[in-house]
């Protein structure tokens, strides 16, 4: 049921007009509403401009992603996390893989560790510089959405080098990551980083001196750390209220315990906060892709065992053995086949902590799947964060948000 105002501000009272009462309004924001993503609907109770309740309806997109994994081999599920947070689809690919490899209790080669951390970096970068040029947009600043969009366009150019294509890329694989990055990958990083870095100052002098977007965004859409904790937020927008915990960092995985970053953290937990925490997140993945770089040593991407890594294309194409193996490995009735037993593994997504529990029977494809979306409790406490503040107030504080309806219907 959808809150009302008199629960979080007691001493609320409706205005009145020469001893009027006034009939309270009712809006319907979206599914067509241009800053309403995806299937999201609201209905906002309005006394006058004054927000006093808030029906948060996300909508279906019949994902089903959780069943209908249940029903592919552990290798065909990789394609569907791709869909998941469809900003950020590699660090999807590479969680899932992470808990698939806990089950089977197998580590990737180092190289492939320093790989999975530059692509998932990577990734996040696009990821927050998706979120700030909407929301920017959505408050009238269409000049810093293009300087961002031109941006994020340079880390994707980069990421299709790697992977092939630029959202639903499938390049994680149980045991490794499908093709390692190519050669010119060092030069191409610095002209990227260059591009974003430039774009990054100029969007900065841009807003950091526009009244509007600060009026817009400063004060607005605030949340305490204990509210915050309460729903289950993480990742930037519990960051933003002052709970200092980060995946990467807190429970380490790939090479993440081999670079040094930092997690940024703000105290007011309100719309800039935000803004602020993704901005300084873009700079740390930067210096996390740097150092992994540097340190990038060699060796192979995947682990050699045929019972568990695919073939190479190439053995695939020019060999029965490779063509076999291949096919074993994906079709129903063969396939990978982990140990009885189950795992939670989550990651660092763009929006928090994105876990994944998986229970395997011992067969060839997973019993039960469970997603944890980071965006899932955020949206829960939607309604909480717009009560009292104006109607024009929802856009920026569902922009903060960053939700990904891929990920919150699975």
């Amino acid at each position: 049921m959808p809150m009302d105002i008199s629960q979080k501000y007691p001493d609320w009272k409706p205005e009145r007009q020469d001893g009027f009462d006034i009939e309270p309004l009712y809006i319907n924001l979206g599914p067509s509403h241009p800053a309403m993503h995806g299937t999201v609907k609201m209905v906002a109770k309005l006394d006058g401009e004054t927000v006093v309740s808030l029906d948060v309806q996300p909508g279906y997109l019949h994902r089903c992603f959780e069943k209908t994994v249940e029903h592919k081999t552990w290798n065909q599920v990789i394609p569907y996390t791709d869909r998941l947070n469809y900003v950020s689809p590699i660090i999807n690919n590479l969680g899932y893989c992470l808990a698939v490899e806990k089950l089977l209790g197998v580590t990737v080669p180092e190289r492939c560790q320093y790989i999975r951390t530059i692509m998932s970096e990577l990734s996040r970068i696009g990821d927050h510089l998706t979120c700030i040029a909407a929301t920017a947009m959505e408050l009238g600043a269409l000049t810093a959405f293009l300087y961002f969009l031109k941006a994020r366009e340079y880390s994707w150019q980069l990421v299709e080098e790697v992977t092939g294509a630029r959202l639903t890329i499938s390049y994680g694989r149980v045991g490794g990551v499908t093709k390692d990055l190519p050669p010119n990958f060092g030069e191409r990083w610095a002209f990227v980083r260059a591009q974003v870095e430039a774009n990054m100052a100029e969007v900065t002098t841009l807003l950091h001196t526009n009244r509007i977007f600060i009026d817009r965004m400063k004060g607005v859409g605030a949340m305490s750390l204990e509210r915050t904790l309460s729903y289950g937020m993480t990742g930037p927008f519990a960051r933003a209220a002052g709970f200092d915990y980060d995946v990467r960092r807190d429970e380490p995985y790939f090479a993440y315990d081999k670079v040094s970053f930092d997690v940024p953290t703000r105290s007011g937990g309100d719309n800039w906060d935000r803004y602020e925490v993704r901005m300084e997140e873009i700079r740390q993945s930067i210096r996390i892709i740097d150092q992994a770089l540097a340190q990038l040593p060699e060796g192979p991407i995947r682990v050699d065992d045929a019972r568990i890594s695919l073939p190479k294309k190439k053995d695939v194409y020019e060999s029965i053995e490779g063509l076999m193996n291949h096919f074993k490995l994906l079709m129903p009735g063969h396939g990978i086949r982990p140990p009885l037993g189950e795992v939670y593994s989550a990651v660092e997504g763009g929006n928090g902590e994105l876990g994944f529990w998986l229970v395997s029977d011992g067969g060839d494809r997973p019993w039960r799947v469970r997603v944890r979306p980071p965006c899932f409790p955020i949206m829960a406490g939607v309604e909480e964060l717009v009560l009292g503040h104006q109607l024009a107030d929802i856009v920026p504080i569902f922009g903060s948000v960053n939700m990904i309806g891929g990920e919150m219907d699975r």
